[in-house]
């Protein structure tokens, strides 16, 4: 049977290829074969490992210091916010509360006065309004309005208008000789006490609670740099090991600079985020927990004095919900207990013979304080209510003078543990400056060394 009869010649097979990855023109898996044949061809010879060391080394060094400055960074953006922003704010917002609570005190003061109030007790009013409105203002500025301290800035601003309305209409009242003053008085108090102080209160507490974050965030372990930090050195320490079982040759002098680099910048990160996070955390410790105590004892002393003062203005108008006794004496009582108790814990916190002076000496301002009131209170319910208001506002021994100096004296601490706080911060914050930039410095010198002393040893196979 001829060949046309069998279906004519037969065709032969083509051999077959090697599958090629789909998707990938022709030239391009001709590039990439021979790439891959050159790496591979590269890692068996001893030139070739030490172009990939090298280069394995160099990307480390500089990964390093990426790292680092990344995370010193953020820590020391946290410190400066804690010494310069979020602290600030929380003495803004304990300044607005006492602002606050001071000028209820200096109102229900004027008011028993009578008509002639006292000019000193109408200027220490206006200025501690004055002084709650600016800080507002600039409680305002530099707060974002999705926060919650936003809503209590913007209810403190709204509220504060109407409280001293009450209290102009009060003194018009009172200048006039009419009981109504008195009830105009007392309302502003409950405007004060239900409304505008706890508004006052939740902001220090925001305020306060941002702090803690800030400072918790700088003081937070970079856990990512001393890692990086201790995987470079072990690979530059095995990187001179395998050189010197090779060339018997100790010191290159590139990858000592290297490791010299490397390690300078670990022992930095490590000794100064160690004092900043001590300095930080003293300054949260010995300094903002005494403040957050003193500001506490000092509101609620001003809030005592005011329930005293409003105390001789109900003449027993203002019951508890039971009748059994005087609203404002039982918030006066109630207060001086909470004062009493915060004094005590000021006292155990406070670190130093200038911090514990003047919580000792507002103490015993505050025992001299209560049984001047309380002779005040027995002159009152014998009918002379002349005598108790002398002893209540008088320039001598009565218990207005007391407060004054409980007052100074909590003034005095605060303003000592302010400082105390001010200058553990700063040392802390000070402790990160610098870094970042120089790990970014030295990393990129090390980064030069290890290539170098690399270059060294392959100048030897040309």
């Amino acid at each position: 049977m001829t060949q046309l009869q069998q279906g004519g010649p037969r065709t032969q097979r083509a051999p077959e290829q090697a599958p090629v990855p789909i998707g990938l023109p022709a030239q391009r898996r001709s590039t990439w074969a021979v790439r891959s044949r050159r790496l591979r061809a590269v890692g068996t010879t001893e030139p070739g490992r030490l172009q990939i060391i090298g280069a394995v080394l160099a990307l480390l060094v500089v990964a390093f210091g990426a790292v680092t400055a990344l995370e010193i960074s953020h820590r020391a953006s946290a410190a400066d916010d804690v010494v310069g922003r979020s602290q600030p704010l929380s003495a803004d917002a304990a300044n607005i509360y006492r602002s606050l609570a001071d000028a209820d005190t200096m109102a229900a003061s004027g008011f028993l006065a009578g008509a002639q109030e006292p000019e000193a007790v109408q200027d220490q009013y206006r200025k501690d309004i004055e002084e709650a409105a600016r800080l507002l203002v600039k409680a305002s500025a530099n707060t974002d309005s999705s926060t919650r301290s936003w809503q209590e800035i913007t209810t403190l601003n709204e509220l504060l208008p109407v409280y001293t309305g009450l209290i102009e209409r009060a003194r018009a009242n009172n200048r006039q000789g009419l009981p109504l003053g008195g009830a105009y008085l007392r309302y502003a108090n409950r405007k004060m006490t239900d409304e505008l102080l706890p508004a006052a209160e939740r902001l220090y507490a925001a305020e306060t609670g941002r702090l803690e974050g800030d400072s918790a965030d700088a003081r937070r372990w970079p856990f990512l740099s001393l890692a990086a930090g201790i995987v470079v050195l072990g690979a530059l320490v095995w990187t001179q090991r395998r050189n010197y079982h090779r060339t018997n040759r100790v010191f290159n002098h590139g990858l000592l600079v290297a490791t010299a680099a490397a390690s300078v910048v670990l022992l930095w990160l490590a000794v100064g985020h160690t004092v900043a996070r001590t300095e930080l955390r003293s300054a949260m410790v010995h300094g903002q927990e005494s403040l957050d105590v003193l500001n506490n004892a000092r509101i609620n002393s001003l809030k005592a004095r005011a329930n005293e003062n409003l105390t001789l203005v109900a003449r027993g108008a203002v019951l508890t919900a039971d009748g059994s006794a005087d609203q404002y004496e039982r918030d006066y009582t109630t207060g001086m207990k909470a004062l009493g108790a915060q004094l005590k814990q000021a006292r155990r916190l406070a670190d130093d013979e200038s911090g514990s002076a003047p919580v000792a000496g507002a103490a015993r301002s505050v025992t001299e304080w209560q049984d001047r009131h309380r002779t005040a209170r027995a002159t009152d319910d014998q009918g002379d209510y002349d005598g108790a208001l002398k002893q209540i506002i008088g320039a001598e021994d009565s218990t207005g003078q007391s407060f004054h100096q409980v007052d100074s004296a909590l003034r005095k601490a605060l303003a000592h543990e302010q400082g105390e706080f001010t200058a553990a911060a700063e040392d802390g914050r000070g402790a990160l400056r610098g870094l970042p930039t120089g790990a970014a410095a030295l990393a990129v010198l090390g980064a030069v060394g290890a290539i170098l002393g690399v270059n060294r040893r392959l100048s030897e196979y040309r």
